[in-house]
């Protein structure tokens, strides 16, 4: 049977345990819970019970095992772990603590007043960020020479940068601030960051993001993350969509502490960067099949075009073609009549035929290419232009034709040409006074 679930913490409740854990100097969060609860989250009442147990005094409660904190996340907290530094022990040394502890809090809170009037007296020149990158970059060179090239992978670029990759990697980021003048940021670095194990573990895990909060890169990122104290390490993931801190580690910490505490913030985020995995996958299977589906109607769309742009071709190409038949057929209707009143205009130009007791007059008996028969008699003196134009007024005639007397065989010169721009008369073409003459087809030739 699996343990209930432990109930949320409210926000009043969530600020007592912080509150108690810094006055006790406990580092368990759950054991601070547990004696909250016990004491029905009376914070007097806890811390004298926790004096009393350093000073020898048993308790009357008999706390449980202990268990992993229960982080509740529904509503957005972040997880905070809070190294403190060495607590007086003792009675004595707890009744100087509480006793100089509002001096200490009207101290800090002049001392952040001056600072913030301060500002306004004297800008601080790291509040304008003009290279961010050559701040880090500036920072890994810095830290190298003082701390030798063993410590987990940097990320040479800017925090907005290193914030898109974790986002489209969905990958954890971890966030340092370098506080160049606290007196724990010497120890951490060489004992705890630049263990084998701690860089083992941050390299294999998560990108691996730092700057110092004397750059301006640094310093911008420090206002954004409000750390409280150094050294400063902060747990950042896509969750709900969005880049959120989900861990904050402040204090100076031992390397198996942090690698526990940065396993636990991860362990208790796992299901959100699942979620997030899952969703962003089945967003690119969607994108996926949306694209194939428009891919396929493009390619359902392009073939239509096609069709209908062949059955325009094919409608057009028909089209022309009637176009063409239509306008052969007006051409060969003009050229028909242009040829019959070409035919009548001829028949209308010849000369009056002669009687046949003209002495001057022949007679010529034209055979057509159809077999027919045509006579008809001329005068000596005219021109074979006129043979020409009677043969050609005939509607039994060919529309390109030559006259080609039988014995011997030649062509009579009937149309003018360079050479000859008069044509022969019948008597100068030799022709006698009854004669027969054949008119070849030349209108496929």
């Amino acid at each position: 049977m699996a343990a209930p679930e432990e109930p949320e913490l409210s926000q009043a409740q969530t600020e007592k345990l912080l509150q108690f854990q810094d006055l006790t100097g406990l580092e368990s969060m759950d054991q601070c819970r547990r004696t909250l609860e016990q004491h029905n989250w009376n914070i007097e009442a806890a811390v004298q019970d926790r004096l009393n147990e350093q000073e020898g005094v048993p308790s009357v409660f008999n706390p449980p095992p202990s268990r992993p904190l229960q982080v509740n996340t529904a509503d957005h907290r972040v997880y905070s772990y809070i190294v403190s530094r060495p607590q007086p022990r003792g009675l004595l040394g707890w009744s100087y603590y509480l006793i100089m502890l509002p001096f200490r809090f009207t101290y800090y809170t002049l001392l952040d007043i001056f600072r913030f009037a301060l500002r306004f007296i004297r800008p601080d020149p790291r509040g304008r960020v003009t290279d961010p990158v050559g701040d880090v970059v500036s920072f890994i060179h810095n830290f190298e020479e003082k701390y030798g090239r063993s410590h987990p992978v940097f990320y040479q670029g800017t925090y907005s940068q290193a914030l898109n990759d974790a986002k489209r990697e969905l990958r954890y980021l971890l966030v340092y601030l370098h506080g160049e003048d606290h007196q724990d940021t010497d120890e951490f670095c060489r004992s705890t960051l630049c263990t084998e194990e701690v860089i083992t573990f941050i390299n294999t895990r998560m990108l691996f993001w730092a700057c110092s909060t004397s750059k301006p890169e640094g310093y911008r990122v420090s206002q954004a993350l409000r750390e409280n104290t150094y050294p400063f390490l902060a747990m950042i993931m896509l969750k709900d969509r969005k880049m959120t801190v989900v861990g904050r580690l402040e204090g100076l910490i031992q390397p198996e502490d942090l690698i526990n505490q940065l396993t636990f913030i991860m362990e208790a985020n796992q299901t959100y960067l699942m979620s997030e995995r899952l969703e962003r996958e089945e967003r690119n299977q969607t994108q996926v099949l949306r694209q194939q589906q428009d891919e396929a109607y493009l390619a359902s769309l392009r073939a239509d075009q096609e069709k209908e742009r062949k059955k325009r071709e094919e409608q057009e190409q028909r089209r022309q073609e009637e176009e063409k038949v239509r306008q052969s057929a007006l051409a060969e209707e003009r050229r028909r009549r242009t040829l019959e009143e070409e035919k009548e205009r001829k028949s209308e130009c010849l000369p009056p035929e002669p009687p046949a007791d003209d002495s001057e007059s022949v007679k010529i008996v034209f055979k057509l290419p159809n077999d027919t028969r045509v006579e008809r008699r001329f005068l000596f003196g005219q021109s074979l232009t006129v043979i020409y134009d009677f043969l050609f007024s005939l509607k039994e005639t060919p529309e390109k034709f030559q006259i080609v007397t039988n014995f011997p065989r030649r062509v009579l010169p009937c149309l003018p040409t360079e050479e000859q721009p008069n044509p022969p008369t019948l008597k100068e073409a030799g022709l006698s006074r009854s004669e027969v003459l054949f008119v070849q087809d030349l209108t496929d030739d």
